[in-house]
């Protein structure tokens, strides 16, 4: 029982730490109006290859959009990315299953945040652990694919009960998959009700203008400083 104890006291020592960093980050970006999106979802849901073409699309708009990569180890999906043009860090967990505040903070040294309209987190593949780490963004993306089934939402209710939207991708594998919108939607909305989704493709750019419109709302709640309340 005493065991128990301290390691409750210990996680809510730990998550009163993140939050309080967040919160400085949280002003941090505030000050520059700069909105910041975390990205979340399990491995192999395509989070890169979705954020490799918001980041191409949104230059192409004439936007400055950065990210930052979080993988246990390896630095192949901040390569890839930065292959679009923009700006992008890696930041290494070393066996730890998500980012956390400081990890953040500790990798926008040496950045003008004033640059960017769009600040990117890429957070490690997992559909636990982060939810429960704020990292001072402005908006939380659960990214779901059609090749994992519809019921995750109801197996991970935390980090779809977190996010502000969801996004479905690789739509256009559905068919093969078998994939049941109707189902993964109500189950999406079950454990979020009122919550916007938007149904993409990597691959075709099906999806994007909604998702790239819903980009631009972000950005100008930054622009008017309102921020959610983690």
């Amino acid at each position: 029982m005493s065991t128990g104890t301290r390691i409750v006291e210990l996680r809510k020592g730990v998550l009163k730490k993140n939050d309080e960093i967040a919160a400085g980050l949280r002003s941090r970006f505030g000050a520059y109006s700069l909105p910041v999106v975390n990205l979340v979802s399990s491995p192999g849901t395509g989070k890169t290859t979705f954020l490799e073409r918001t980041l191409r699309q949104l230059r192409a708009a004439g936007e400055h959009p950065a990210a930052l990569v979080g993988d246990l180890e390896t630095d192949n999906d901040a390569r890839r990315l930065a292959a679009s043009g923009a700006p992008v860090k890696q930041i290494n967990t070393h066996g730890r299953c998500h980012l956390e505040a400081e990890m953040v903070g500790q990798h926008l040294e040496g950045w003008d945040l004033s640059a960017f309209t769009y600040l990117f987190i890429e957070n490690v593949g997992n559909l636990v652990c982060p939810s429960s780490y704020d990292l001072g963004e402005s908006a939380r993306v659960t990214l779901l694919s059609v090749t994992e089934g519809e019921d995750k939402p109801l197996k991970y209710p935390s980090i779809f009960n977190s996010a502000d939207v969801a996004v479905l991708t690789k739509m256009d594998l559905a068919g093969a998959c078998e994939f049941d919108r109707e189902t993964a939607r109500r189950n999406i909305e079950e454990i979020r009700p009122g919550i916007r989704i938007f149904e993409t493709s990597s691959k075709t750019g099906a999806g994007f203008a909604p998702w790239l419109h819903y980009l631009a709302e972000v950005r100008e709640r930054a622009r008017a400083h309102e921020f959610p309340v983690p």
